[in-house]
């Protein structure tokens, strides 16, 4: 706070702000009362940023005029402030302020009209002043009232000379200093307009600025070209490095076995203008590297003005849990895979040699390795599987000839499923696959089998439609195999399974809840 200007500049802002939109304060009229105490009119003052009109060009021009206009020697941009009168601007000024105790102008801001004196020592207001009596030898003063937009006196445009003028005045003189004043209004407003747009801006970027250092990852900004502007402090506390400003800077905190596929990455998406995202491991302040996950996004499509905002997001922990989560997932898969080897291999051995079980033996066999086919997308052993339904039939149904050949055709809605699924699945899929090939479409070469895939809403629907077999009919009792489905389709995803025994070929719908479908 300045003490000679008696009051806190922070108070003013929120009142300065108010005033976008108020009109100039009209012309020949007295101040607002509620800003004439001094306190408010004060407050009004300090909003002007005063040090910042200090030598105003624009406003030394409009002084010199105004002395030129009432043909005298000086003339000044007075502003009357709580205990002094400052003069931002003027012409023959030897001083930059006077006391507010001597001062013409704090009579003249009261005012709603020129106050004009012809010889300061007749007038009993002023004779006594150090202005009057001094070195400044004032005589002549002519004063033009500065009046804020929203009411309160701040001070004049005033004129002197030191000698006595005979005569007032003119009706030119005195529409031309009042013209010069508003002019000199129009300035000062312009200019506190001016001082608060910046400084909303400079606090805006201070509270953003302070955001971006509290967030856990490092932030960014670059221009067109990705010229990089501005990183938060994260950048120096993971780093311990500036900023960066080249490749090189960069290339000192970047893994070297990763940093040249990741700029070709970058680059690639800066000339499209297109989102970037990439993982790669960040030298440590202590030498150390981690996995970073770095994302990039531009404001526009046009590669030539798209600014860039990025983030460089620490992902060392879960990117090491990933990759334990992986290595103990394919040591289970083989080890389950294993297992699957060994009952098959115990099944065939004990139904060699009994024609009593050897039936019953291949068909455990044959259902064994649906679901060892089957547990590649339950626990992946190399890289991820697809997770889409489509996929998992097209494998459960290769051996049947899906693929390679048009006597297995699986078609419908991209639907997910998740590991859960794929057992009941597999199992299913497996028993209408060995009854077809035993008894239905798939024993003869003429026969087709159709897979559609429907997704509505919560519900997705497999159906199995056989074509072009021999002609079949519904068994008399419910086999084995069918109750294996149900059981799978009912117990295990929550479904519903329906069979329809045409003499063409066997029509089966599955219905299944999506949400159990992907767990």
């Amino acid at each position: 706070m300045d003490r000679r200007q008696g009051v806190s500049l922070a108070a003013t802002k929120d009142h300065a702000l108010k005033l976008l939109d108020t009109p100039p304060w009209p012309t020949g009229h007295s101040p607002a009362p509620e800003y004439c105490s001094e306190v408010d009119r004060l407050r009004a003052l300090a909003s002007f940023d005063l040090g910042g009109l200090e030598g105003d060009d624009e406003l030394a021009r409009l002084a010199r005029f105004a002395a030129r206009l009432c043909n005298a020697p000086s003339a000044a941009v007075s502003l009357v402030e709580a205990e002094r009168q400052r003069f931002l601007a003027g012409e023959g000024l030897d001083v930059t302020e006077t006391p507010r105790s001597t001062s013409f102008c704090a009579h003249t801001m009261l005012g709603n009209s020129l106050l004009e004196v012809l010889d300061a020592t007749q007038d009993e207001r002023f004779a006594a002043f150090d202005l009057v009596q001094g070195k400044s030898n004032v005589r002549y003063y002519v004063g033009a009232p500065l009046i804020s937009s929203e009411g309160a006196p701040m001070g004049a445009l005033c004129v002197t000379d030191t000698v006595p003028h005979k005569d007032g005045l003119d009706a030119l003189q005195i529409e031309g200093l009042t013209v010069l004043a508003d002019a000199v209004k129009r300035r000062l407003e312009s200019h506190r307009q001016s001082h608060f747009a910046v400084r909303e801006l400079k606090e805006g970027a201070e509270r953003l600025q302070f955001m971006l250092d509290s967030v856990p990852d490092i932030a960014w900004s670059a221009g067109p070209g990705m010229k990089f502007d501005n990183f938060n402090a994260r950048w120096h506390d993971f780093t311990g490095k500036p900023p960066p400003q080249s490749d090189a800077d960069w290339r000192a905190v970047i893994h070297p076995d990763d940093f040249e596929p990741s700029v070709k990455k970058l680059v690639a998406s800066t000339k499209r203008a297109e989102m970037f995202e990439d993982e790669w491991r960040m030298r440590m302040a202590d030498g150390s590297y981690r996995w970073m996950l770095s994302r990039a996004v531009p404001s526009g499509d046009d590669p030539a003005t798209a600014q860039w905002f990025g983030t460089v997001t620490d992902i060392h922990d879960r990117y090491s849990f990933s990759q334990e989560r992986e290595l103990l997932a394919g040591e289970l898969a083989h080890r389950i895979k294993n297992i699957f080897s060994v009952i098959i291999g115990l099944i065939n051995l004990r139904a060699k040699g009994d024609d009593a079980t050897r039936e019953f033996g291949q068909l455990m066999s044959d259902n064994i390795r649906a679901l060892a086919r089957a547990q590649d997308y339950a626990l992946p052993i190399e890289g991820a599987k697809s997770e889409e339904l489509i996929e998992l039939l097209k494998v459960l149904m290769t051996p049947y000839g899906a693929g390679d050949t048009d006597v297995v055709s699986i078609t419908g809605d991209k639907t997910p499923f998740g590991p859960r699924a794929a057992t009941p699945l597999a199992l299913v899929f497996h028993e209408l696959a060995t009854n077809s090939a035993k008894y239905g479409a798939l024993s003869v070469d003429s026969g087709r089998v159709e897979i559609t895939v429907l997704a509505t809403g919560k519900l997705i629907t497999i159906g199995w439609h056989e074509t072009g077999g021999p002609t079949i009919s519904q068994p008399e009792q419910t086999g084995f195999g069918t109750r294996l489905m149900r059981m799978a389709i009912d117990h295990q995803l929550g479904g519903n399974m329906t069979q329809n025994w045409q003499a063409s070929g066997l029509e089966v719908a599955l219905e299944i809840p999506a949400d159990k479908l992907t767990k």
